[in-house]
């Protein structure tokens, strides 16, 4: 009798168990039953994960078809679309990327990097975290060189720095920008071969300049020439960007003082391929 009621309990307790599946889901089922899954489950789980993630990142930055190939300098936008793109080249940087990052997130702004390939391979986890806040990647080649190369040097300049972007973050980028803003040392006629979208600039803060100017003229620079469509070049690595950091805040507070919004460069093109000026 004793056996017939102990029987009688486990068919409960199983029947139970296996009614309870469509609601519980095969993995917490597992887990309540000590199952493990096996290594091909964890390793699958996990690249559908990476997958979800490089798709979702990928969206933000497409560029519609129309600018494939095309150099852009600036948004061809309406007077009253008061958006500007912020741009910092020559990262990632681990400490002034992130310093740069923090106030981005701390603002609610996106914008976009140009990233060498050399520096995603010296700071990867840089890299990953700004894909991971929503920014927008380009490239930037692997060596920043200005010097003209031949065919088979500028696409080994531009594809393995596409290829550490994608290893390493997920992002397939067709954004490239020209070190020096170089049109004519091979480097951009072998990214418009591969409909890359050459990103120029109509403003800049002058962190480039030698000596470096103070803080106050670099925010100066950006909000005096600040117009609708403007797309402003800044630098996240390529030495100390103390300052540039100084002044990131001032000029985002100051751009939304004239009442604009920030948008990253697949965002301005999108919104000029909608206008009809």
């Amino acid at each position: 009798m004793f056996h017939q009621k102990l029987s009688v309990s486990l068919k409960f307790i199983v029947i139970t168990l296996i009614a309870g599946v469509s609601s519980l889901g095969i993995t917490k089922l597992d887990y309540l039953l000590g199952v493990k899954q096996s290594k091909n489950e964890s390793i699958k789980a996990t690249q559908d994960k990476l997958m979800a993630v490089s798709l979702t990142t990928n969206q933000i930055n497409q560029v519609p078809n129309k600018f494939h190939s095309t150099v852009v300098y600036q948004g061809k936008l309406k007077a009253n679309e008061k958006v500007i793109a912020l741009t910092f080249d020559d990262g990632p940087s681990p400490k002034n990327t992130a310093q740069v990052l923090a106030i981005l997130q701390k603002h609610h702004v996106k914008a976009t990097f140009f990233m060498i390939g050399q520096m995603v391979k010296y700071f990867p986890q840089v890299a990953k975290q700004v894909a991971a806040d929503g920014d927008v990647i380009g490239n930037h080649t692997w060596h920043h060189s200005y010097r003209h190369v031949d065919v088979v040097t500028a696409a080994n300049e531009l594809n393995t720095t596409a290829d550490i972007i994608y290893q390493t973050t997920g992002v397939k980028t067709t954004l490239f920008r020209p070190p020096g803003g170089f049109l004519n040392n091979g480097l951009a006629d072998y990214a418009k071969s591969q409909k890359y979208t050459l990103i120029m600039w109509s403003e800049v803060s002058g962190d480039a300049e030698r000596p470096s100017p103070q803080v106050s003229k670099m925010v100066n620079n950006v909000l005096k020439n600040a117009k609708p469509g403007a797309i402003v070049l800044m630098h996240d690595g390529g030495g100390n960007r103390s300052r540039t950091v100084q002044a990131l805040p001032q000029i985002i507070d100051g751009l939304k003082a004239q009442g604009y919004r920030f948008v990253t460069i697949p965002e301005l093109l999108e919104i000029q391929a909608q206008e009809k000026i």
